[in-house]
């Protein structure tokens, strides 16, 4: 079966699927994205995500492509018409298509929005991450709004590339000042020796993760202490676990950091049990 793509009010075959080559989200990166897992036939935290790609679009003073009740229907019926049971569907909007100009086009310019979905197997992510990830430290160097889940992710390509290199899956971004910031496409935790769950505020300078915002939910079910402060690499580096929080990952342990072992140099408890409850909690939208 052919994987199909919605683009722009149209159901196409996903091989045939395109925007017009002026498209902003291609020329100028001005567009925002979201991705949304897909589990045993339910969207998970479909309402946080769909929350937070309006806050994105309001950040950017950007119309929204259709009613919220009217997207989810587009959704739905992208993730049917793919036979998604167990996967991801990718969401973006840009600013349209118009002549190449830094100021915003002409209003009334239609938004552009593409939605794709595919399938995945949960046993091979969670054989995946079953011996946790390394990982390496990088200077911060993205822009200042990385609270917008934008399209412009270069530096986060460069930092998944230069990990690759360095024989690890991803990296974290540290600041001028050493305090830790969050992963390429993650937020990051730790559980410091007392057994505190602390990860940075996400008022300014991360992403507001929606499986973040879940995992504090999930915390308080099992009776975790959850402490939103800043760290810095060397508090992470002494830390008894530490680990990634992300849509495709959930939660993801970090084994080796900078060739450097955490704690034993194997995954921990705690992230094993949010893993394991991750799902009970999460909002769970049928398809």
């Amino acid at each position: 079966m052919s994987r199909i793509a919605y683009v722009n009010g149209q159901y196409v075959r996903h091989s045939e699927a395109a925007v017009h080559v002026e498209d902003r989200g291609f020329q100028f990166a001005d567009g925002v994205y979201e991705v949304c897992e897909v589990r045993h036939g339910m969207i998970v935290d479909l309402t946080r995500h769909l929350s937070r790609l309006d806050r994105s679009l309001s950040e950017l003073r950007m119309a929204a492509p259709m009613s919220r009740a009217a997207l989810t229907f587009v959704i739905r019926e992208v993730l049917r018409r793919n036979r998604v049971k167990n996967g991801i569907f990718y969401m973006q909007v840009t600013r349209g298509a118009a002549r190449r100009d830094h100021y915003f086009p002409a209003e009334g310019t239609p938004p552009t929005i593409t939605i794709t979905a595919k399938s995945t197997d949960p046993s091979a992510a969670a054989k995946k991450y079953a011996n946790g990830i390394k990982v390496i430290t990088l200077p911060e160097n993205r822009w200042d709004r990385v609270d917008i889940k934008t399209v412009g992710l270069l530096p986060n390509v460069l930092a998944k590339q230069q990990a690759k290199e360095a024989g690890a899956q991803d990296a974290i971004f540290i600041d001028r000042d050493g305090i830790v910031m969050e992963g390429a496409s993650s937020n990051v935790w730790i559980v410091t020796p007392d057994g505190e769950l602390v990860t940075r505020p996400a008022e300014h300078g991360i992403l507001k993760g929606i499986t973040r915002t879940t995992l504090i939910d999930v915390a308080k079910k099992l009776g975790l202490k959850v402490v939103e402060r800043e760290f810095k690499t060397e508090e992470m580096l002494a830390a008894r676990e530490v680990f990634f929080t992300s849509a495709t990952g959930i939660c993801v342990p970090i084994v080796e950091i900078d060739g450097k072992p955490v704690a034993n140099g194997h995954p921990g408890t705690v992230s094993s049990s949010i893993r394991d409850t991750f799902f009970d909690v999460a909002e769970k939208t049928a398809i």
